[in-house]
C-alpha cells in the first residue's frame, strides 16, 4: 500500500507543542481558518489535506480509513514530530480513533468534534457516491454542503456557506468518491476502547448528519472521555460556533486533565 504525500501547512511559534488538525472530507484545511488564532497563542498547528483535497494527490481508489490515517502520520514522520495533540471533524476524527487506537504514543490529547463510533446505517454515501462518478460533483453539492450548516447561518453568513461550496467543487471527484466509500462503511466500536488519549467530544446541537447522541456514544465508549454540546451549531460546529469551540478546544489542549472539574 502506498502511502500519498498530502499537502499540509505549519503555523504557529516553532517551539511550542504541536497540534494536528484533521479536516472533515469534502472541506480543506481552510475549514479550521477561525480556529487558527485562538491555536497559535499556545501551539504550533499542522493542518493537512486529505487525498484529492486542495493540492494533495488523488490516487485511484478504492481507499480505506487505515490508508487514510497512515498518510496523515506519514505527514508526522516527515516533519519529525512523534507526539502531538490533535483536533478532528467529522471524518477528521475517524482517521484519529484509528491513530489513537494503533498507535498510541503519538497521540498526547484529543478533541473530536462532529464525531460519531460508526456511520449511522443508511445507503446515503454509496449513492452519493455513485451520483459524483456518474454526474460530477455539481450533482451532490447541495446535497453534501448544506447539511452543514443551519437555517441561521445560510441566512446569515452566506458568503461563508459559498466560500465552503466553492472548495467542495475544487475536489477532485473520483477521490471524493472513493471517500464516500470509506466513511459508508466506516465501523470502530471496536477501536473506541483502546482510546487512551485525553480526549474531548464535541456535538453540534443541529447536526443533522451525527446528531448529539453520536457523539455521546462515542465519549461513553472512551476512557474519561468529556462530551459537550454546542448550541446553535450543525455540522461544522467549529466554523458556525468558532468562539465556543474555540474556548472548549484551548482548554482541553492546555488545562483540562480526566477527573478535574468544569
Amino acid at each position: 500500500m502506498a502511502l500519498i504525500p498530502l499537502q499540509y501547512r505549519l503555523d504557529g511559534p516553532r517551539d511550542a507543542p504541536v497540534v494536528l488538525l484533521v479536516p472533515p472530507f469534502g472541506t480543506t484545511m481552510s475549514v479550521w481558518d477561525a480556529q487558527l488564532p485562538a491555536l497559535t497563542r499556545d501551539h504550533q498547528v499542522l493542518r493537512i489535506n486529505h487525498r484529492g483535497h486542495g493540492f494533495s494527490p488523488a490516487p485511484e481508489g478504492p481507499y480505506t480509513i487505515a490508508d487514510m490515517a497512515l498518510d496523515v502520520l506519514r505527514v508526522l514522520e516527515e516533519r519529525g514530530f512523534s507526539r502531538v495533540s490533535a483536533v478532528g471533524a467529522g471524518f477528521g476524527s475517524s482517521l484519529l480513533v484509528w491513530i489513537a487506537a494503533n498507535s498510541p504514543r503519538t497521540l498526547d490529547r484529543l478533541a473530536l468534534l462532529a464525531a460519531a463510533p460508526r456511520t449511522p446505517p443508511s445507503h446515503r454515501w454509496d449513492r452519493i457516491a455513485a451520483k459524483v462518478r456518474a454526474s460530477g460533483l455539481a450533482a451532490v453539492a447541495d446535497e453534501v454542503t448544506l447539511p452543514w450548516f443551519t437555517p441561521d447561518m445560510l441566512d446569515d453568513r452566506p458568503e461563508d456557506v459559498e466560500r465552503f461550496a466553492e472548495d467542495f467543487g475544487r475536489l477532485d471527484p473520483g477521490a471524493f468518491a472513493s471517500v464516500c466509500d470509506a466513511v459508508a462503511v466506516m465501523d470502530q466500536r471496536n477501536l473506541v476502547a483502546a482510546v487512551r488519549a485525553p480526549t474531548l467530544v464535541v456535538a453540534g446541537a443541529h447536526d443533522p448528519l451525527l446528531p448529539p447522541g453520536h457523539g455521546r456514544r462515542l465519549a461513553d465508549g472512551i476512557v474519561d472521555a468529556r462530551f459537550e454540546v454546542v448550541p446553535g451549531a450543525a455540522h461544522l460546529v467549529g466554523v458556525e460556533r468558532a468562539e465556543q469551540v474555540n474556548e472548549l478546544v484551548t482548554e482541553h489542549l492546555t488545562r483540562w486533565r480526566p477527573g478535574s472539574v468544569v
